[in-house]
């Protein structure tokens, strides 16, 4: 979720529309690129996960995961879930979702983790031209709206859209916790009330995406004195905020170093930010069956966004493997025998 289109990150959210809105990669690319991620085909020797004997007793399926660590973390998630339910089931890594979202539709992979907001105006894009994120978007602040148009729009594509949890990386405002306390601050709203000057510490872009300063001014009437160009949930740019140098950083709601530089979220109260709550999206055909979200379903239902931080945490941080946390996590939630 980068600002240079590739997932290679949690870092700038403020991008996504800009990014979908990108030129869609052809068949010969894709090819290669799932050639090049391990094997000549996907389908290659594999059963679906509808039926057949496969590796499990249920059939196989292919997760996918774009190469960030919170992908690689969600696949984890899935894929051992529905190992649990009874499939076989192996994870591929694929770039980005310009690459992976046309193996979902042909069914070379089967299931990815998705986020509704970003994956609905990727599809409105691809739908309805370039240009449709910003002059018709589909998404917004409302969870329930964004993933029913994101349903509209998957369907006739062969995708089923499994249940949105509460688990949401999105963009997320953070000031030290002196100055929270400071001027009573807990919303975004507060700040805006507050009628102080912030500096914000982002993406030189946060000058002008419709999420970042444009957005504080219009929906919170919070004071933009300027944007300090450190980037997005940097460890300089929050660095930058506990200093005193600037007073507001542009990161994730996903991002568990927050507390470790003595900073707290403002709750966007105001719903400025799309709602990328976290879900499973599957090809319909292949893996659309009651039985397989059922088992993904049991993540959703218990997956916070204060988890999955944790889990990035630990794998970015910590160095621990995907696999591992996933597992752990699991089996403390009971989803999975010790």
């Amino acid at each position: 979720m980068n600002a240079d289109g590739t997932l290679t990150g949690m870092g700038d959210l403020v991008n996504r529309v800009s990014r979908i809105a990108g030129a869609l990669l052809g068949t010969a690319a894709l090819t290669a690129a799932l050639a090049a991620c391990g094997g000549d085909s996907l389908e290659q020797g594999k059963e679906k996960g509808s039926g057949g004997s496969g590796g499990g007793q249920k059939g196989s399926l292919v997760v996918g995961a774009a190469a960030f660590t919170e992908a690689k973390v969600l696949a984890e998630l899935y894929a051992q879930s529905l190992r649990a339910a009874g499939y076989s089931v192996s994870i591929t890594t694929v770039k980005n979702r310009e690459l992976y979202e046309p193996s979902l539709e042909k069914g070379e992979i089967d299931v990815v983790p998705e986020y509704a907001a970003t994956i609905a105006e990727f599809l409105n894009a691809k739908v309805n031209g370039p240009k449709a994120p910003e002059d018709k978007p589909v998404a917004s602040g409302d969870a329930t709206a964004t993933v029913d148009a994101l349903r509209k729009l998957a369907e006739p594509r062969g995708l089923k859209v499994l249940a949105a949890g509460e688990a949401v990386d999105q963009n997320a405002f953070a000031v030290t916790k002196e100055f929270a306390a400071k001027n009573k601050l807990t919303t975004l709203s507060d700040l805006g009330r507050a009628k102080l000057k912030v500096k914000i510490a982002a993406g030189d872009e946060c000058a002008v995406r419709p999420f970042c300063a444009p957005g504080l001014k219009k929906t919170y009437g919070i004071d933009v004195a300027g944007i300090d160009p450190k980037g997005v949930g940097t460890p300089q740019a929050k660095q930058a905020v506990k200093d005193g140098v600037d007073q507001l950083v542009l990161t994730t709601t996903t991002d568990a170093t927050v507390d470790s530089y003595g900073l707290v979220f403002l709750t966007d109260d105001k719903k400025l930010q799309n709602a990328d709550n976290v879900l499973p999206v599957v090809n319909a055909k292949d893996a659309g069956s009651p039985e397989i979200a059922a088992a993904l379903d049991k993540i959703t239902k218990v997956l916070t966004t204060a988890d999955l931080a944790e889990l990035n945490r630990k794998v970015d941080a910590e160095r621990a493997k995907p696999e591992d946390v996933a597992k752990e996590y699991l089996e403390t939630k009971g989803l999975l025998k010790k």
